[in-house]
């Protein structure tokens, strides 16, 4: 049974950092493309980056230069790096995976998704 688990949301101040971590248990991680979503209050989900089988990454316009995402396939893990914080980036952000290994940020093309993890940032 594949599962994800977030970790390392919480509230910082804005021009502050956080890194998110998504543990994956049940599934040969190296082989799916996996994604961070967020999902502000009254707004749709929203890809926020996804890092291909390969590595190849994409990242959401407005946190290109400020959020890297990287995967360690050793331990089976997710991560999210995000620098100069903003109040616009509060949210809870999801990691999702997909088997096909595809390069998709849209959220129909994940199967598995975590339980979330909250992001505050205050001005």
């Amino acid at each position: 049974q594949v599962q994800l688990v977030e970790s390392g949301g919480g509230s910082v101040q804005a021009g502050g950092s956080l890194r998110l971590s998504c543990a994956a248990f049940g599934y040969t991680h190296s082989y799916y493309s996996l994604a961070w979503f967020r999902q502000a209050p009254g707004k749709e989900r929203e890809g926020v980056a996804n890092i291909d089988p390969g590595g190849i990454t994409d990242y959401l316009d407005s946190v290109k230069g400020r959020f890297t995402i990287s995967r360690d396939n050793a331990k089976n893990t997710l991560y999210l790096q995000m620098n100069n914080l903003e109040p616009e980036d509060c949210a809870v952000y999801y990691c999702a995976a997909d088997p096909r290994g595809r390069r998709f940020l849209i959220d129909g093309a994940f199967n598995y998704w975590g339980q979330g993890t909250k992001v505050t940032v205050s001005s």
